[in-house]
């Protein structure tokens, strides 16, 4: 598995090809490509470049997904017996950034794995995830069939 931490908005994220990330807003346009440069750390199959601090020659390219708001952060500030009450509400502004490739030193460590196009997707279910479906419909059959039963006991009786 290859990822890498980068830097971006002020902070560190540790980013993988092929998953999207909510960051801090970026000056771009939605499907325009992005290329980010501050890179700390690379892991590629067990190897670990670490930067000092970055990693020259790293940089991590993604696709600008699109723009949108942040979840409304209340602030409330409140001063006691003195009737000053202040409610203010927030809501920053993120980029979704899907993450396209990682490379170092100009050669591609790895890229989204494109699966709908290129590969079918295997759909077929087995036997074992639906055999706890299959028991629990015989279970409350056999309840059902031991209640109708007893229900016709009783209407017979009387």
């Amino acid at each position: 598995m290859t990822y890498a931490i980068i830097e971006t908005g002020g902070k560190q994220l540790r980013v993988e090809p092929g998953r999207f990330y909510d960051i801090e807003l970026l000056p771009s346009s939605p499907d325009e490509t992005v290329t980010i440069e501050s890179v700390l750390l690379v892991q590629h199959n067990g190897e670990i470049t670490i930067g000092q601090p970055l990693v020259e020659g790293a940089t991590v390219e993604g696709t600008v997904m699109r723009h949108l708001r942040g979840r409304k952060v209340i602030v409330y500030k409140m001063k006691p017996k003195k009737k000053t009450r202040k409610k203010r509400g927030h809501r920053q502004e993120i980029t979704r950034l899907m993450i396209n490739s990682i490379s170092l030193n100009g050669t591609l460590l790895t890229a989204e794995q494109a699966t709908s196009a290129d590969s079918p997707v295997d759909t077929t279910t087995t036997d074992a995830d639906y055999s706890s479906d299959q028991t629990t419909e015989q279970v409350t059959s056999a309840e059902i069939q031991s209640d109708t039963t007893a229900d016709a006991e009783t209407t017979t009786e009387s």
